[in-house]
């Protein structure tokens, strides 16, 4: 059974400094000059530790009283900030904890572009900060609860929402083991951050509910070799396409996120498999990447072709072993040599573990353009 909420009130002071410019500015506008200013803040207390509940948020304007609220209830479970090194690369501030933890985190919060982990973070985009910002907070974190103030402030609203549903998904799934709690000036991230308790500063009311995160449409059209460069650098491996590579572009509200290439396997009939696929950083952690290829996958069984994959990124991974429309065919724990493709050579996996999954099918969720 639920608690009901109980109302708690803080009175807000600040000090007004008397000074000649602070004089004048009251005799300009007939403002009296007090002492102190204070602000009443009356709100219902969230729901404490012991009740059944991952993600909460607080929201309302700015100055409502959000961080003063999280200052009483949440004081030392409230995420401050990390010091980011700048000479060395991203993946480096990290601690000593072990590299494969650092990118499961990483990748559970949306930012999965290799190259970008080995800058340094001064020159990440405000969407990467961000998201390392988040990793940082659940890593580091010694207790069951982050609570994050100003989340999402600092970015685009296309990134509020996708890096509200990566980190929600990492704790509905326990990729993230703990409970988190986002303040946010921003009502748009509700939705996709599908919290179990809304705490709207606006009013003072609590809500407990968990709305449904909206759909992602996805649109599914033939690419060409010239879409490549804008995908390219967030790559991990060559930037170059194979001559007979088929290509395929995915868009979302008209614009393009995410880009995937297939070749034949050489010396097989009736087989292709993917080489390139890339979803713009903005877009990463809402599963764009694996629905996408398993929407080509089911095209190409219609044509009669076996679909498969060979990755080392860890997302890609992860999904395919635990999906049923997967199989794992081979495993590589130390990569492999180079090899020739066709009329190229194809990059070496040496020194990275690599494992390879045939597509077996599945449900028809998304309409593609063929």
């Amino acid at each position: 059974m639920e608690n009901t909420p109980q109302t708690q009130t803080l009175r807000l002071a600040s000090p007004v400094y008397d000074s000649f410019r602070v004089r004048a500015i009251a005799g300009m506008f007939d403002a009296p000059i007090e002492a102190k200013t204070e602000k009443i803040v009356t709100f219902e207390t969230p729901p404490s530790l012991d009740e059944n509940w991952r993600i909460g948020l607080i929201v309302g304007p700015s100055g409502s009283g959000k961080s003063s609220v999280a200052e009483t209830i949440y004081a030392s479970e409230i995420f401050r900030g990390a010091d980011w090194a700048t000479d060395k690369a991203t993946i480096d501030n990290f601690g000593e904890r072990p590299t494969q933890e650092i990118v499961r985190m990483l990748t559970t919060v949306g930012f999965g572009s290799p190259p970008s982990w080995a800058q340094p973070f001064a020159t990440l985009s405000n969407g990467e900060k961000f998201r390392c910002e988040l990793a940082r907070a659940l890593l580091d974190s010694p207790s069951e609860l982050v609570v994050f103030d100003e989340f999402t402030s600092v970015v685009d609203r296309t990134v509020a929402k996708t890096a509200s549903a990566a980190i929600a998904d990492g704790i509905r799934k326990n990729f993230v083991q703990k409970r988190f709690v986002a303040l946010s000036c921003h009502y748009d991230v509700v939705d996709w951050l599908e919290p179990d308790w809304v705490l709207d500063m606006a009013t003072g009311k609590l809500t407990r509910r968990r709305l449904r995160r909206p759909r992602v449409k996805l649109e599914i059209l033939r690419g060409d070799k010239k879409d490549w460069p804008r995908f390219a650098k967030h790559h991990y491996l060559s930037g170059s396409l194979h001559p007979s590579a088929q290509c395929y572009l995915a868009f979302w509200d008209e614009t393009p996120v995410a880009f995937c290439a297939t070749l034949p396997i050489f010396g097989s009939t009736g087989r292709r498999r993917v080489t390139r696929l890339v979803v713009l950083p903005d877009y990463q952690g809402l599963g764009i990447g694996t629905a996408f290829i398993e929407t080509l996958g089911d095209l190409y069984r219609d044509r009669s072709f076996r679909f498969s994959i060979t990755s080392s990124h860890p997302s890609i991974i992860n999904h395919c072993k635990r999906s049923s429309y997967w199989r794992a065919v081979s495993l590589s724990k130390f990569g492999r040599h180079s090899k020739v493709d066709g009329a190229r050579r194809t990059g070496s996996s040496l020194g990275r573990a690599v494992v390879s999954f045939e597509y077996l099918g599945r449900d028809r969720s998304i309409t593609a353009a063929r």
